[in-house]
C-alpha cells in the first residue's frame, strides 16, 4: 500500500484555551511557521467560540479547521449544544469525539458512535478518541478495553465511509501528565486498534493518530511507528513554533 494512502494528521486540540482574538493571532503565526504545502496535514480544534477567527485567519492555507465536539442531533433542545450543520455552515471540517475528559464526564460509547455516525452524514471527519486509564494497562486489560471502544464506535460507520475515519488513542494516563507511552507501547495499542477494525472495515485506509505528552523533542519516534499515522496534541499545540516542530517531525 501506498504511504500517500494514510498521509500523516497532526492535530492541535487547544481544549479551554485562547479567546477569539487570541485564535486569530494564533493561527496566523501557525500558518506562517508552517508554510503553503506541509508533508502532513494539519488541523487545529479551537473552542467553539474561536471557530469562526480561526477558520479566517486560515483562509487559503492548508490548515484545516475541526471542533472540539459535536451533537449527534442535526437540531433540537439541546441548550449549549452544537450541530453537524452548524458546524459545517461555518466552514469547519471535522471534530473530535469521545475525548477522555468528556467520555470523564459521562459521555458513553453508545454517545461517542451516534455523534460519529452524525459528523460522516454532515461530512465532517471524526477525529475518535480511545484510550485506557492507568488501572486498566496495569491490570492487562488494555487490549480488552480498546476492543470494547473501538467495536462501539464502528457501529455507525459504514464499510464505505471508513477511510474518513480517524481513530486517535490517547491512553489517560499520559494526557496532561507529562508521561508518555513508549513507541512501542503506543505501536502496540494503535496496530492493536487496526486489527480490531479490520474484517469489517478497511482498517488500512483509517489514520489512526497517538496523543499524550507529545512534543517536539518525541514526536519523531512515536510517528516513525508503522501504525501510528500522526498525532492529537494537547498543550504542545498552544505554541504555534512548538507545534510546527511536531508538523515537520511528521
Amino acid at each position: 500500500m501506498s504511504d500517500d494512502v494514510r498521509r500523516p494528521l497532526i492535530a492541535g486540540n487547544w481544549k479551554m484555551h485562547k479567546t477569539a482574538d487570541e485564535a486569530r493571532e494564533h493561527c496566523l503565526r501557525l500558518r506562517a511557521a508552517i508554510g503553503n504545502e506541509p508533508d502532513a496535514e494539519v488541523v487545529v480544534c479551537p473552542p467553539f467560540v474561536a471557530l469562526s477567527p480561526a477558520l479566517e485567519a486560515l483562509v487559503g492555507s492548508q490548515i484545516w479547521v475541526a471542533a472540539q465536539n459535536v451533537h449527534e442531533a442535526p437540531s433540537g433542545a439541546h441548550t449549549g449544544e452544537i450541530s453537524g450543520p452548524m458546524l459545517t455552515s461555518l466552514g469547519v471540517r471535522g471534530a473530535i469525539i469521545g475525548h477522555s475528559e468528556r467520555r470523564a464526564m459521562g459521555e458513553s460509547d453508545a454517545q461517542v458512535a451516534a455523534k460519529t455516525a452524525s459528523a460522516l452524514q454532515y461530512d465532517l471527519t471524526p477525529i475518535v478518541c480511545v484510550g485506557e486509564s492507568l488501572e486498566t494497562r496495569e491490570a492487562d486489560e488494555t487490549d480488552t478495553w480498546l476492543d470494547r471502544q473501538v467495536r462501539a464506535l464502528l457501529v455507525g460507520v459504514r464499510p464505505e465511509r471508513a477511510s474518513a475515519l480517524v481513530v486517535a488513542y490517547e491512553p489517560i494516563w499520559a494526557i496532561g501528565t507529562g508521561r508518555t507511552a513508549t513507541p512501542e507501547m503506543a505501536q502496540d495499542a494503535c496496530a492493536h486498534i487496526r486489527a480490531v477494525i479490520d474484517g469489517s472495515h478497511a482498517s488500512e485506509l483509517v489514520r489512526i493518530l497517538y496523543g499524550g505528552s507529545v512534543n517536539p523533542e518525541n514526536a519523531a519516534e512515536l510517528l516513525g511507528q508503522p501504525d501510528i499515522d500522526g498525532a492529537l496534541v494537547g498543550g504542545a499545540s498552544l505554541d504555534p513554533d512548538g507545534f510546527a516542530a511536531i508538523v515537520e517531525a511528521a
